[in-house]
Protein backbone atom coordinates (compact mmCIF):
# COMPACT_ATOMS: atom_id res chain seq x y z
CA UNK A 1 0.00 0.00 0.00
CA UNK A 2 1.17 3.69 -0.64
CA UNK A 3 0.44 6.06 2.38
CA UNK A 4 0.74 9.69 1.93
CA UNK A 5 1.84 11.05 5.08
CA UNK A 6 1.04 15.43 5.09
CA UNK A 7 2.85 17.44 7.23
CA UNK A 8 0.72 20.83 8.09
CA UNK A 9 2.15 21.15 11.70
CA UNK A 10 3.65 24.84 10.59
CA UNK A 11 2.62 27.85 11.99
CA UNK A 12 3.39 29.92 8.88
CA UNK A 13 4.51 33.06 10.57
CA UNK A 14 6.45 34.25 7.47
CA UNK A 15 3.11 34.43 5.39
CA UNK A 16 1.82 37.28 7.69
CA UNK A 17 -1.52 35.89 8.29
CA UNK A 18 -3.51 35.16 11.28
CA UNK A 19 -4.25 31.61 10.68
CA UNK A 20 -1.64 29.12 9.51
CA UNK A 21 -0.82 29.11 5.60
CA UNK A 22 -1.79 25.50 5.31
CA UNK A 23 -5.54 26.76 6.17
CA UNK A 24 -5.59 30.26 4.25
CA UNK A 25 -8.46 30.14 2.06
CA UNK A 26 -7.27 30.73 -2.02
CA UNK A 27 -10.66 30.66 -4.48
CA UNK A 28 -12.94 29.59 -1.45
CA UNK A 29 -10.97 26.18 -0.56
CA UNK A 30 -8.05 26.04 1.70
CA UNK A 31 -4.66 25.76 0.83
CA UNK A 32 -4.25 22.15 2.62
CA UNK A 33 -7.16 20.64 0.21
CA UNK A 34 -5.85 21.40 -2.70
CA UNK A 35 -3.02 19.39 -1.55
CA UNK A 36 -5.67 16.60 0.00
CA UNK A 37 -6.85 16.46 -3.37
CA UNK A 38 -4.08 15.57 -5.32
CA UNK A 39 -3.30 12.52 -3.38
CA UNK A 40 -7.22 11.63 -2.75
CA UNK A 41 -7.37 11.61 -6.55
CA UNK A 42 -4.35 9.77 -7.23
CA UNK A 43 -5.36 6.18 -8.08
CA UNK A 44 -2.22 4.34 -6.28
CA UNK A 45 -2.66 5.99 -2.99
CA UNK A 46 -4.95 3.96 -0.73
CA UNK A 47 -4.50 5.95 2.57
CA UNK A 48 -4.03 10.08 3.64
CA UNK A 49 -2.49 10.48 7.06
CA UNK A 50 -2.05 14.54 8.32
CA UNK A 51 0.13 15.66 11.15
CA UNK A 52 -1.39 19.09 11.98
CA UNK A 53 -0.79 21.95 14.34
CA UNK A 54 -2.92 21.53 17.54
CA UNK A 55 -6.14 23.06 17.64
CA UNK A 56 -6.90 22.59 14.40
CA UNK A 57 -7.86 18.88 14.00
CA UNK A 58 -11.83 19.44 14.08
CA UNK A 59 -11.72 22.17 11.60
CA UNK A 60 -9.42 19.99 9.23
CA UNK A 61 -12.09 17.10 9.90
CA UNK A 62 -14.61 19.55 8.63
CA UNK A 63 -12.70 20.43 5.88
CA UNK A 64 -12.22 17.18 4.33
CA UNK A 65 -15.77 15.79 5.21
CA UNK A 66 -17.20 18.45 3.03
CA UNK A 67 -14.47 18.34 0.28
CA UNK A 68 -15.36 14.63 0.25
CA UNK A 69 -11.16 13.56 1.65
CA UNK A 70 -12.87 10.07 2.30
CA UNK A 71 -8.80 8.46 2.07
CA UNK A 72 -8.12 10.71 5.46
CA UNK A 73 -7.00 7.78 8.29
CA UNK A 74 -6.27 10.19 11.11
CA UNK A 75 -4.88 13.25 12.13
CA UNK A 76 -2.30 13.85 14.55
CA UNK A 77 -0.43 16.75 16.40
CA UNK A 78 2.71 17.46 15.03
CA UNK A 79 5.98 18.06 17.30
CA UNK A 80 8.89 20.47 18.39
CA UNK A 81 9.75 20.93 14.75
CA UNK A 82 9.76 19.18 11.00
CA UNK A 83 11.09 16.20 12.08
CA UNK A 84 9.84 15.34 15.59
CA UNK A 85 6.16 16.00 13.30
CA UNK A 86 7.24 13.40 10.67
CA UNK A 87 7.94 10.76 13.74
CA UNK A 88 4.32 11.61 15.21
CA UNK A 89 3.17 10.45 11.96
CA UNK A 90 4.34 7.38 10.98
CA UNK A 91 3.93 6.04 14.62
CA UNK A 92 0.44 6.68 14.18
CA UNK A 93 0.71 5.07 10.67
CA UNK A 94 2.89 1.97 12.15
CA UNK A 95 -0.55 1.05 14.28
CA UNK A 96 -2.27 0.60 11.05
CA UNK A 97 -0.04 -0.80 8.68
CA UNK A 98 2.83 -3.03 7.34
CA UNK A 99 6.52 -2.44 7.26
CA UNK A 100 6.57 -2.64 3.65
CA UNK A 101 3.57 -0.52 3.07
CA UNK A 102 5.12 3.30 1.00
CA UNK A 103 4.98 6.21 2.92
CA UNK A 104 5.10 9.64 1.16
CA UNK A 105 5.83 12.26 2.90
CA UNK A 106 4.78 15.97 1.37
CA UNK A 107 4.20 19.30 2.78
CA UNK A 108 0.91 20.13 3.01
CA UNK A 109 2.07 23.88 1.26
CA UNK A 110 2.78 22.31 -1.84
CA UNK A 111 -0.67 22.32 -3.07
CA UNK A 112 0.36 22.06 -6.69
CA UNK A 113 2.09 18.34 -6.86
CA UNK A 114 1.09 16.83 -10.02
CA UNK A 115 -0.44 12.83 -10.68
CA UNK A 116 2.81 12.68 -12.59
CA UNK A 117 5.11 13.54 -9.18
CA UNK A 118 3.63 11.35 -7.05
CA UNK A 119 3.46 8.41 -9.47
CA UNK A 120 7.09 9.04 -10.20
CA UNK A 121 7.62 9.10 -6.25
CA UNK A 122 6.65 5.80 -6.32
CA UNK A 123 7.97 4.01 -8.83
CA UNK A 124 11.85 4.85 -7.31
CA UNK A 125 10.77 4.06 -4.08
CA UNK A 126 9.50 0.96 -4.92
CA UNK A 127 12.52 0.20 -7.12
CA UNK A 128 15.25 1.50 -4.88
CA UNK A 129 14.15 1.81 -1.70
CA UNK A 130 13.48 5.60 -0.78
CA UNK A 131 12.77 8.70 -3.38
CA UNK A 132 14.09 12.45 -3.27
CA UNK A 133 11.50 14.63 -5.83
CA UNK A 134 14.43 17.05 -7.19
CA UNK A 135 14.32 19.24 -10.03
CA UNK A 136 17.37 20.95 -11.58
CA UNK A 137 19.32 23.68 -10.54
CA UNK A 138 19.21 26.32 -13.34
CA UNK A 139 21.03 29.61 -11.69
CA UNK A 140 24.28 30.14 -10.90
CA UNK A 141 25.27 29.12 -7.39
CA UNK A 142 27.89 31.33 -5.26
CA UNK A 143 29.42 30.41 -1.72
CA UNK A 144 29.68 32.86 0.66
CA UNK A 145 30.59 32.93 4.46
CA UNK A 146 29.39 36.39 5.27
CA UNK A 147 25.99 36.42 3.97
CA UNK A 148 26.82 39.83 1.56
CA UNK A 149 29.34 38.94 -0.58
CA UNK A 150 31.22 35.72 -2.55
CA UNK A 151 34.52 34.75 -4.05
CA UNK A 152 33.60 31.15 -4.87
CA UNK A 153 31.08 29.57 -6.94
CA UNK A 154 29.57 25.65 -6.51
CA UNK A 155 28.76 24.19 -10.05
CA UNK A 156 25.21 23.92 -10.82
CA UNK A 157 25.18 20.33 -12.57
CA UNK A 158 25.99 18.91 -9.12
CA UNK A 159 23.40 20.58 -7.32
CA UNK A 160 19.79 19.33 -7.15
CA UNK A 161 16.99 21.39 -5.69
CA UNK A 162 14.68 18.89 -3.09
CA UNK A 163 10.88 19.32 -2.77
CA UNK A 164 8.09 17.03 -1.56
CA UNK A 165 6.97 14.32 -1.67
CA UNK A 166 9.74 12.44 -0.04
CA UNK A 167 9.15 8.25 0.32
CA UNK A 168 10.46 4.84 2.22
CA UNK A 169 9.34 2.22 3.17
CA UNK A 170 7.34 2.54 6.71
CA UNK A 171 9.95 -0.08 8.09
CA UNK A 172 12.83 2.14 6.76
CA UNK A 173 11.08 5.22 8.03
CA UNK A 174 10.40 3.98 11.40
CA UNK A 175 14.50 2.49 11.69
CA UNK A 176 15.80 5.94 10.58
CA UNK A 177 13.94 7.66 12.72
CA UNK A 178 15.18 5.48 16.17
CA UNK A 179 18.92 5.75 14.54
CA UNK A 180 18.45 9.64 14.26
CA UNK A 181 17.30 10.09 17.97
CA UNK A 182 20.27 7.53 18.78
CA UNK A 183 22.83 9.61 17.37
CA UNK A 184 21.28 12.67 18.11
CA UNK A 185 19.75 14.07 15.11
CA UNK A 186 17.16 15.78 16.10
CA UNK A 187 15.81 18.64 13.98
CA UNK A 188 17.62 17.77 10.75
CA UNK A 189 15.78 19.93 7.62
CA UNK A 190 14.05 16.91 5.88
CA UNK A 191 13.71 13.15 5.63
CA UNK A 192 16.26 13.36 3.00
CA UNK A 193 18.83 15.59 4.88
CA UNK A 194 18.29 12.89 7.73
CA UNK A 195 18.94 10.18 5.09
CA UNK A 196 22.41 11.62 4.36
CA UNK A 197 23.45 12.44 7.75
CA UNK A 198 22.72 8.41 8.74
CA UNK A 199 24.59 7.82 5.91
CA UNK A 200 21.87 6.62 3.33
CA UNK A 201 22.03 7.04 -0.74
CA UNK A 202 19.17 8.34 -1.95
CA UNK A 203 17.43 8.06 -5.43
CA UNK A 204 15.77 10.81 -7.13
CA UNK A 205 12.24 11.21 -8.92
CA UNK A 206 10.83 13.78 -10.72
CA UNK A 207 9.87 16.74 -9.21
CA UNK A 208 8.34 20.13 -11.32
CA UNK A 209 8.90 23.99 -10.62
CA UNK A 210 5.32 24.39 -10.59
CA UNK A 211 5.52 22.28 -7.19
CA UNK A 212 5.61 25.34 -5.30
CA UNK A 213 6.31 25.79 -1.33
CA UNK A 214 3.70 28.28 0.17
CA UNK A 215 5.90 30.26 1.99
CA UNK A 216 5.19 34.04 1.56
CA UNK A 217 2.30 36.10 0.37
CA UNK A 218 3.93 36.56 -2.96
CA UNK A 219 3.34 32.29 -3.24
CA UNK A 220 0.30 32.61 -3.02
CA UNK A 221 0.44 34.98 -5.62
CA UNK A 222 2.03 32.57 -7.41
CA UNK A 223 -0.38 29.85 -6.50
CA UNK A 224 -2.98 31.44 -7.89
CA UNK A 225 -1.54 32.39 -11.63
CA UNK A 226 -0.67 28.41 -11.28
CA UNK A 227 -4.15 27.75 -10.55
CA UNK A 228 -5.83 30.09 -13.49
CA UNK A 229 -3.26 28.55 -15.85
CA UNK A 230 -4.05 25.53 -15.26
CA UNK A 231 -8.18 26.49 -15.82
CA UNK A 232 -7.76 28.44 -18.78
CA UNK A 233 -5.81 25.02 -20.23
CA UNK A 234 -8.65 22.72 -19.15
CA UNK A 235 -11.02 24.86 -20.71
CA UNK A 236 -9.61 24.78 -24.00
Amino acid sequence: MNIALIIAGGAGHRMQQDIPKQFLNVYDKPVIIYTLEAFQKHPNIEGIEVVCLEGWHEILYAYCKQFNINKLENIVTGGENGQASIRNGINDIKKRHSDDDIVLIHDAIRPMVSEEIISDCIRVCSAHGNSISVIPCAEAMLRTVDNCSSNAQVPRDNLKRTQTPQAASLGKLLDAHKRALEQGITNSVATCTMFIELGEVLYFSLGSEKNIKLTTPEDIDIFKALLNSKRDAWMH
